[in-house]
């Protein structure tokens, strides 16, 4: 029994480990593959979203496959789309094989929790999901670390590989420990119906979507026809989608549940959250790494912290559940990540590893005070026969707002660079008394150093315009953090629009 536990472990392990190992790789990628830093992210994002579209579907495929032969094809998909993404010979190829990572993925996790549910009996489920629970948790904690020390030692290609034997380990003792529910045993099968147009309208939203937010940056946005085109097909199939799931008694999506008023509250906060902890997880390694001259290895160590942090806290958060309101923790859990935020939005060039480690830190504390409590109030008022429906809703709006979070920071990185660079330049003229003593400073350096004193001229305006792009990407940094920061606080007041909930009690709508 414990080792079907092991075994569903091993699979969401790799799952979760790939999510936060290729983050200090990117800057690794971009620089392989030719791309450019924000064309690199869609690495990212293209996993999330053939995640997010996959995962109301797990119910159906279920009942369609069976339980064990499905679970069995996603563990082959991401271990064979692992090796793939490791061979990958370009950008485009990449990221064509993380959507199939993503759609193997995407079901792991509902697929490995029902398996558990339904093997042991319900005095050891709760047993059987904390050990489940530290050994999941474990990959943030040992992710980064690890795919910065393999990327620095090997290539950004073997946190890829290395999902091979722990893939196929997986996958065998899947195949002789997991067994067939009954009632799957071809008598549901195929019963259950699927709202294929709203699946299809939600995959060409999200998908032309997740293009315009990735493209739009580098095309000028709406200049682009093409971009123009995409973004009305983007509208046009999320109306149509909205009004298509209203009607429909078994929808992809269930639009109905948003009328509760705490679910439709922390739908919203789900999404903002993951945007500001996808977005920031992308922006912090690439500072430490173009701005700070850190390692892959090095990055991954102010990282990996935060994770055991996540690990230490979760029971105390459910301690703390069953003894206070989930909206105050949430609350808390706001103010302290968007705090962690605005203090990286502090941090100069002279920031030090200790630094920007527990800044990190502190953010993850506040994560821990956010996940958990986030879903407790979300389905407190919804019916157990809708938690199924709720939980790929939630699932949805987290991977969906990681996504956007990742594409939208880089876009604002890069204009506020650009914006910041203009007014340092404007600035950079010999009738500027500090750009002038900066130039004679540095003229009188490289001659020093024994260069020509003619071209000591030309490379002082080099050296100091090298710093202009330094300071004014330290700038860009700065205001990209603080704007995820005040983001989470702003969801404050609605929080507070929460109803009341009972600490310790559970799915009021269930009675």
């Amino acid at each position: 029994m414990w080792l079907i536990a092991v075994t569903v472990m091993l699979g969401t392990f790799m799952e979760v480990l790939d999510t936060s190992v290729a983050n200090v790789a990117l800057p690794h990628i971009a620089g392989s593959l030719s791309a450019s830093q924000d064309e690199s992210t869609w690495v990212l994002t293209s996993y999330l979203v053939s995640n997010a579209i996959v995962m109301p579907l797990s119910g159906w495929l279920c009942s369609v496959f069976g339980r064990k032969r499905f679970y069995l094809f996603c563990v082959a998909l991401f271990t064979l789309a692992s090796l793939l993404c490791g061979l990958a010979p370009n950008l485009p190829s990449l990221i064509i094989f993380r959507i199939l990572q993503g759609a193997g993925g995407g079901v792991l996790v509902p697929i490995s929790q029902a398996i558990l549910v339904e093997t042991f009996p319900g005095e050891l489920q709760g047993l059987a999901m904390a050990v489940y629970g530290l050994g999941v948790m474990f990959a943030p904690v040992i992710g980064p670390t690890l795919g910065g020390w393999i990327t620095d030692n090997y290539s950004w290609r073997w946190i890829f590989f290395i999902n091979g034997p722990v893939g196929l380990i997986a996958l065998v003792m899947a195949y002789v420990l997991v067994t067939e529910p009954p009632y799957l045993r071809g008598t549901a099968r195929g019963k259950i119906k699927v709202d294929y147009i709203g699946l299809g309208l939600i995959a060409v939203g999200l998908g032309f979507m997740q293009v315009v937010l990735d493209k739009g940056q580098r095309e000028d946005w709406f200049e682009s026809r093409w971009i123009l085109w995409m973004s009305i097909t983007v509208v046009v199939s999320l109306v149509a989608m909205v009004f298509w799931e209203l009607r429909q008694k078994e929808p992809v999506v269930d639009l109905g549940l948003l009328k509760e008023r705490n679910f439709f509250i922390c739908t919203l906060t789900m999404f903002v959250v993951g945007f500001a902890v996808y977005g920031s997880l992308v922006l912090l390694p690439l500072f430490l790494q173009t701005l700070m001259g850190y390692t892959a290895a090095k990055s991954g160590m102010v990282l990996s912290p935060a994770g055991l942090v996540l690990v230490l806290l979760m029971p105390l958060v459910g301690y703390l559940l069953s003894k206070v309101q989930a909206r105050w923790l949430v609350l808390a859990g706001l103010g302290v990540v968007g705090l962690a935020l605005i203090r990286m939005a502090r941090f100069n060039l002279n920031v030090d590893f200790r630094m920007a480690m527990r800044a990190r830190m502190l953010q993850s504390v506040g994560e821990a005070l956010l996940f958990v409590p986030i879903n407790t109030a979300a389905f407190y008022f919804i019916a157990k026969e809708k938690t199924a429906s709720g939980t790929g809703f939630m699932n949805l709006a987290r991977n969906v707002g990681g996504s956007f979070g990742i594409s939208i920071v880089t876009t604002i990185l890069a204009r506020r660079q650009q914006f910041h660079q203009n007014i340092l330049v404007a600035h950079l003229t010999p009738f500027d008394n500090r750009a002038y003593s900066m130039l004679s400073s540095a003229r009188g350096l490289l001659v020093s150093k024994g260069s020509d004193p003619a071209q000591a001229v030309s490379q002082s305006y080099g050296f100091v315009y090298q710093v202009v792009q330094q300071q004014s990407a330290m700038l860009a940094f700065a205001d990209t953090f603080w704007l995820l920061g005040i983001g989470l606080l702003a969801l404050v007041p609605f929080i507070l629009l929460m109803k009341k909930t009972v600490p310790g009690k559970v799915s009021l709508g269930a009675h």
